[in-house]
């Protein structure tokens, strides 16, 4: 069969998607029956295309009138316009695959602005209306499309994102802080709930005399109004090495977001080794389980008391770490690779 992967992602910034399909594009060549299909990566990075608007709905939509492929899988955004003229004008029908990672501006409509929320409502609905078949990350993402589109479950395919590892070989050159720290790793969107996390750091640091650093890293936007507190360091983005270097430091992990489609983080932490808080909401009762303290991410106290218990205790504090790096062991790139080959080929 021929089978196209639509790439409408700029791999480079390493956001949640970005890590899904460039881990997908490097683990699927190894998937056995793969050799035995004819795969076009229709991406930004090879299709030149001059202009900001346009590529995916024109350029692209030659790309694969000219290729006519009989799969196309959309890991990420939405499906060109000639779709359903490959259909009507040409008889072709190539069954489409499309994945889904969340549904967070469902879950927490205030954190988006109204136009964010129409543009990805839109798209949501024509993806799920148009595909043969769709691929969440979690249950809880099946669950969600289920409730707020009401579509055939049976279309709906949960297929757990794998974990990354720090770079074998590699030396960072990142200055390490020389204090003890939390650590926060991720965008600065508002449903990420950074203010809260900043007011649970400023009641541990009232309460009980708090002598840790807490760093907020990941992404450049990665701000808050409240972040003249002492101990608060800001570093902004960080490359694979530093990531790495920061979460096997870190004293624990704080990830206390409204709501996650999957949530990385969580679990890239705990491959490294460090204990984590998370939230009690969305992916997170799915994919953590007891692995991990979870609390009520609107409760700022109730955040500050979950992280006070896993520093005040060396117990509690090994306990995490044992049942996180057991529980880790079951996301995997290649086993998520080998999953969805079988659903898009099948």
């Amino acid at each position: 069969m021929k089978i196209g992967i639509q790439i409408s992602l700029n791999l480079k910034n390493k956001g949640g998607n970005e890590e899904y399909v460039h881990q997908l594009l490097n683990h699927l060549p190894m998937v056995d029956g793969y050799k035995n299909h004819q795969f076009f990566i229709f991406s930004k990075e090879t299709l030149k295309w001059p202009f900001r608007w346009g590529w995916t709905q024109i350029r692209l939509s030659w790309e694969i009138l000219k290729n006519r492929p009989d799969i196309l899988f959309v890991p990420a955004h939405t499906f060109p316009i000639v779709y359903p003229v490959l259909k009507y004008k040409y008889g072709v029908h190539p069954r489409l695959i499309v994945a889904i990672q969340g549904l967070e501006f469902k879950v927490v409509p205030k954190m988006y602005s109204w136009f964010q929320r129409l543009k990805l409502n839109f798209l949501i609905k024509r993806n799920i209306k148009k595909a043969d078949k769709i691929i969440v990350p979690s249950q809880n993402t099946k669950n969600d499309l289920i409730k707020y589109y009401q579509i055939d479950k049976s279309k709906i395919f949960v297929i757990h994102h794998g974990v990354g590892n720090p770079s074998e070989g590699q030396t960072s050159n990142y200055q390490l802080p020389n204090t003890k720290y939390l650590l926060y790793l991720g965008s600065g969107h508002k449903r990420k709930n950074i203010k809260g996390l900043i007011e649970a750091y400023k009641i541990l640091k009232d309460k009980y005399q708090f002598k840790y650093n807490l760093i907020i890293a990941g992404s450049k936007n990665v701000g808050c109004p409240t972040s003249n507190i002492e101990g608060v360091v800001f570093a902004g983005c960080v490359d694979n090495e530093k990531k790495w270097e920061l979460l096997k430091n870190a004293d624990v992990f704080v990830f206390v977001s409204f709501a996650e489609g999957f949530g990385f983080p969580v679990l890239e932490a705990q491959k490294a080794g460090t204990p984590v808080v998370a939230s009690n909401n969305s992916s997170f009762p799915e994919i953590l389980g007891d692995s991990a303290l979870l609390v009520n991410p609107y409760n700022p106290e109730e955040i500050s008391e979950a992280i006070y218990k896993v520093l005040s205790s060396e117990q509690l504090r090994n306990e995490l770490i044992r049942k996180g790096q057991e529980n880790v062991q079951r996301f995997s790139w290649p086993k998520c690779a080998e999953e969805t080959f079988k659903i898009i080929c099948a």
